[in-house]
């Protein structure tokens, strides 16, 4: 399988490095997180209760996913849940304070995990996201897990919010990382972990362009 799977943390800099490095290297790139908010998304404007497992579940296994490419858009990864894209609605702040919820249900990573294993197997592939190296693709050629301190992350969280026109509150985000991270690590499906084998690397004082650099290197052996 000739896919590179990058792990870690909320904030960690997954999306921006590993749409870089497939920019580089000529892979195609997927957020998977994009799939967890845009189902989160979907819950939400149907009125699903985002800690209803069953609810969520059947929206997850009914729902018709497509996902790809975008450009003029923040976003590296588009998806269109059942005709209607959620691309622009991914970071909006009710997705963000309930995409943890719907992303820790078994039955909706047991859903995304399926389209995401098809699309890995469709050709090269940078895949990013919390479980990719652990669950995902465990035969992925590389995996790398990128971590930095909540403080680092918040403050690149609060720069990103700056660029869309919001007044980011910092303490505010470190609260949120810290209860996401909390989730994330602790739920049944699919924890947050670094994958068996995988190269992790500290972004806290680290460039984009270096971190790629790393990864590419590795990449290339």
């Amino acid at each position: 399988m000739d896919a590179i799977a990058i792990d870690g943390p909320a904030a960690s800099g997954k999306t921006a490095i590993g749409s870089a490095l497939a920019r580089l290297l000529g892979y195609r790139f997927l957020d998977t997180g994009a799939m967890y908010r845009a189902m989160t998304w979907a819950a939400l404007r149907q009125g699903i209760d985002p800690t209803d497992p069953v609810a969520l579940g059947g929206l997850a296994e009914s729902a018709r996913i497509e996902v790809g490419a975008v450009e003029d858009c923040d976003e590296a990864t588009s998806v269109i849940v059942d005709g209607q894209d959620a691309t622009t609605h991914l970071r909006d702040a009710e997705v963000e304070a309930n995409v943890s919820l719907v992303s820790r249900v078994p039955a909706v990573r047991t859903a995304l995990v399926r389209i995401q294993r098809k699309i890995a197997g469709s050709g090269r592939v940078v895949m990013a996201g919390r479980d990719i190296g652990s669950v995902v693709l465990p035969d992925a050629r590389l995996k790398v897990y990128l971590d930095a301190s909540r403080e680092v992350r918040a403050r690149r969280r609060a720069e990103q919010m700056r660029q869309n026109g919001q007044a980011p509150d910092v303490a505010a985000l470190i609260d949120e990382l810290t209860r996401r991270d909390d989730i994330d690590s602790s739920r049944e499906a699919s924890p947050l972990t670094a994958a068996t084998g995988a190269v992790i690397i500290n972004t806290d004082e680290i460039s984009i362009e270096e971190v790629v650099r790393r990864i590419a290197a590795l990449a290339r052996g």
